[in-house]
Parts: structure tokens; C-alpha cells; sequence
């Protein structure tokens, strides 16, 4: 599957959620979350697409915590669900790199050559900003109303997603492992 048909897949069950939270409430919101992770995880394996981890991890923990919501008519389970996405991807990384494992360089690798500090560094940041995700949606959702935390769902997770990844880049420029190298003599004469 693409980048971009994955990134939409993604994003459709939040705004499932969020679509029908404001249409109807949280209970009939956590119903269609579920019923929208349970049709993406079925589609990509009826079209052959990779399931990732993330996306089980997000499938039960949406089954789990929505099932809990619905049943004890409690919102403040799902209201923990990107909680513990986020501490749970956050645990990976750490415990990945205890156990050899640099997750990061596992997913980037392809695209990125880097040095074995640098991929520690950028394993260890993305592991404090998904700890620091499920904080924020905490703070938000004890501190705000449910509109303002089902509206910063389906913002605030991108927003900061987008500035980890600008802040990614920015890391790596500074290092300069980001330069596009100059073209070499041959390349410009070829060119002419």
C-alpha cells in the first residue's frame, strides 16, 4: 500500500469518530470508531495490504477500551485509549533498544543511512513525544470539555505527529545528514 493511501486509511476512523461524536454522542462515536478500525483492518486484508503493528495495536486497544466505554456507559475509557497507544508505541522504542532493537532504524532504515547515535537519539526523542502525546491527551481530556478533547483528537494528534517530524528533520540538518551532496564533475558534464 502507498504512503498516502496508508496515511488515509488512518486518519478515516478518527474522522469516523469525530463526524459522528458531533452528530450524535460519545457513545454512538466509540461504536462507529469501532466498527471503522474493524473495516480497515478487514480491507487491508482482504486487498493483500501489510497489517502493521501499529495498526493491531490500535484495533485492540479500540475494541478493548471502546467495549469498556459502551458497556459501563463510561466515556473515560475511551478518552484513555490514545493514552495508552501513545505509552504503549513510547515502550516499544525503549524496550526495542534494550533488547537490540532500534525500531525507529527498522522503519527508516531503507530511506535514511545514519549513524548508530544518531538512530539512538531519534529512537529515544520519538519515544519521549509519544509519552508526551499521551500526557497531553490527558491534560485535555481532565481539563476541557468532551468537544474540545474529541476536536484536539482529531487535530492536536497530527499537529504534534507533524512537529515531531519537523523536528526530525531539523535534527538531522543540523547534523548535516540531510545535505543533498554536491554533483560531481562528471554528473554536471553528462548533463550538458
Amino acid at each position: 500500500m502507498s504512503g498516502k493511501m496508508q496515511q488515509l486509511a488512518n486518519f478515516l476512523p478518527i474522522l469516523v469518530f469525530v463526524g459522528v461524536f458531533f452528530a450524535a454522542d460519545i457513545y454512538w462515536a466509540t461504536g462507529a470508531l469501532m466498527a471503522a478500525v474493524t473495516v480497515q483492518l478487514g480491507a487491508c486484508k482482504l486487498l493483500g495490504w501489510p497489517v502493521g503493528r501499529e495498526l493491531k495495536l490500535t484495533f485492540w486497544v479500540s475494541i478493548l477500551f471502546g467495549g469498556l466505554t459502551l458497556v459501563l456507559r463510561d466515556e473515560t475509557f475511551i478518552q484513555w485509549k490514545p493514552t495508552v497507544i501513545n505509552w504503549l508505541l513510547s515502550a516499544a522504542l525503549i524496550g526495542g533498544h534494550f533488547m537490540g532493537k532500534n525500531l525507529i532504524e527498522k522503519v527508516l532504515g531503507g530511506q535514511l543511512k545514519l549513524p548508530p547515535p544518531v538512530w539512538t537519539h531519534l529512537n529515544f526523542g520519538w519515544a519521549a513525544g509519544f509519552f508526551l502525546a499521551g500526557a497531553l491527551n490527558l491534560v485535555v481530556a481532565y481539563g476541557f470539555s468532551m468537544e474540545v478533547w474529541v476536536s484536539y483528537k482529531l487535530i492536536g494528534g497530527f499537529a504534534l505527529t507533524f512537529g515531531y517530524i519537523i523536528l526530525t528533520f531539523v535534527y538531522l540538518h543540523r547534523l548535516g545528514l540531510l545535505s543533498v551532496p554536491a554533483p560531481t564533475k562528471e554528473a554536471a558534464e553528462a548533463k550538458e
